[in-house]
This record gives C-alpha cells, sequence and structure tokens, in this order.
C-alpha cells in the first residue's frame, strides 16, 4: 500500500517532545536486525514499523479495517553509551514491540534514554543531551489490525 499520508518528522530536544515522539511510536513492530548502534559517531538508529495511531483515531467507523503502518527511523545523536536488558541480539529476525520511549535528566543536560518492549526488554542510551528525530521513510502498509493491549498478542504486524 503507498497511500496518500503526510509524512512525519519531529525533533526532541527535551522531556516534553519525546512523550510525543513516545506516543506517536507506541506499539511499533521493531526487528532486531534494524536496531543501530554506532558508538564510533555517537549514534543510536533503529527503524521501525510505526502504527499510525493519528490514522487510527480519525478513521471512520466504515474505515476502520484499513488500519497501517509506516516505515520509520528513531535516530539518537550524541549517545555515549547503549546497554541492552532482557533482548536476545543473537535472533536477528525477532521482533520486538516497542511501548515506551523515556527521558530522564541527569546532571543536565545529559540523561538517559529509555525505550521499553513489550515482554520486559529495554534499551537504555546515556546522551550528553536530547537531540532524537523521528521521521516516515515514505513504506506505508495495511496493518494487520489495531494493536490491543488487553489481547493476549499484543503486537500486530
Amino acid at each position: 500500500m503507498n497511500a496518500n499520508v503526510d509524512e512525519l518528522k519531529l525533533v526532541a530536544l527535551d522531556r516534553d517532545d519525546i512523550e510525543i515522539i513516545s506516543a506517536h511510536v507506541q506499539d511499533a513492530v521493531v526487528r532486531v536486525s534494524d536496531i543501530f548502534w554506532q558508538p564510533q559517531e555517537h549514534r543510536f538508529v533503529m527503524a521501525l514499523n510505526r502504527f499510525d495511531w493519528m490514522s487510527a483515531t480519525d478513521a471512520k467507523p466504515e474505515h476502520r479495517a484499513e488500519y497501517r503502518r509506516c516505515r520509520t527511523a528513531l535516530r539518537f545523536e550524541r549517545v555515549i553509551s547503549c546497554k541492552c536488558r532482557n533482548l536476545d541480539q543473537s535472533n536477528k529476525d525477532a521482533r520486538l514491540n516497542l511501548l515506551a520511549v523515556e527521558f530522564a535528566e541527569r546532571d543536565a543536560p545529559a540523561g538517559l534514554v529509555t525505550m521499553t518492549f513489550s515482554g520486559g526488554g529495554v534499551i537504555r542510551l546515556e546522551v550528553e543531551c536530547l537531540e532524537a528525530e523521528l521521521a516516515d521513510l515514505g513504506e506505508v502498509y495495511v496493518a494487520d489490525g489495531c494493536p490491543n493491549h488487553f489481547a493476549a498478542r499484543s503486537a500486530t504486524v
């Protein structure tokens, strides 16, 4: 599906900004092979399939069957370190469900970015300051359904 959709591009420089990005990436599906930590460049990049919550909430009842996902990149600059917990990095085809992205300031403007995944997985970035960008990459496709946090399987592709 290549729908005429306005591509999302957001920048986060503070906690309020990252909360907006977090809302847009809630329930994004991420393959382990699409997570890149580039220590030499002090950069972390993650490609994800973002559920389009804006179109889902705006959709008329008769169009609810056409939920969609957008191929999107989430990038953090000025990253000092990257640590993972409860994520199997050896299974490159594993799919993760991103639940939230948070920023906690420590020794301003430095702080910690925490990305929480269903199943208890966490990626934590130590950053000099918060400098993030979320940008749609243009590919849009129909999702199997709307994520349901009360169902046994919460990530739909």
